[in-house]
């Protein structure tokens, strides 16, 4: 935008076109204190001035970042004084920096488990099939926690249960 120009409020959709941001995500924002409410033409048209236009742009690319809305919150409320230290802006984005680390850890333990029952499901029959005997017993997987530290810890069972016959094959024979 040129600085020599005036700018024109701009609707709920010029919002949504200019940010990125789906109307109905634009509301809800407004619904839960992201953005002001903005002010209404005589027909009650929602119009944005250019800090709201600054401020959805700012959400959606803390949202492309990963941030939750509770961080996007904390990091508006700490941006509003601009000779303020910005060391809590960096604790935020330190921590969500660290959650990213531990998530990519996770999410590779998951790829490893999800690769290993692929490859031992090579089988051209449903009742063979090693995906979805590891799905039904968690005692088969290769690590018990997938990478999660909250995951509970697993009973050891003495035995493996048995395959059931469905009601279906039992009936064809």
């Amino acid at each position: 935008m040129h600085a020599d120009r005036k700018f024109r409020p701009a609707t709920i959709g010029a919002l949504a076109r200019a940010s990125g941001v789906k109307v109905t995500t634009i509301r809800y924002y407004e619904s839960i204190g992201l953005i002001d409410p903005p002010d209404r033409s005589e027909g009650g048209q929602r119009l944005y001035d250019q800090e709201a236009v600054n401020r959805m742009s700012f959400i959606r690319h803390a949202r492309d970042l990963g941030f939750s809305l509770e961080a996007i919150r904390d990091l508006i409320a700490l941006s509003s004084n601009r000779d303020r230290s910005c060391i809590e802006i960096d604790d935020i984005a330190r921590r969500h920096s660290a959650d990213i680390r531990h998530r990519i850890t996770r999410l590779k333990a998951l790829e490893k488990e999800l690769e290993r029952m692929i490859a031992a499901c090579a089988v051209n029959r449903v009742s063979d099939c090693r995906v979805l005997a590891v799905l039904v017993d968690h005692e088969l997987c290769a690590a018990p926690d997938h990478g999660r530290e909250d995951a509970p810890a697993r009973v050891k069972r003495k035995a493996p249960p048995a395959k059931r016959r469905s009601s279906r094959s039992a009936r064809s024979r």
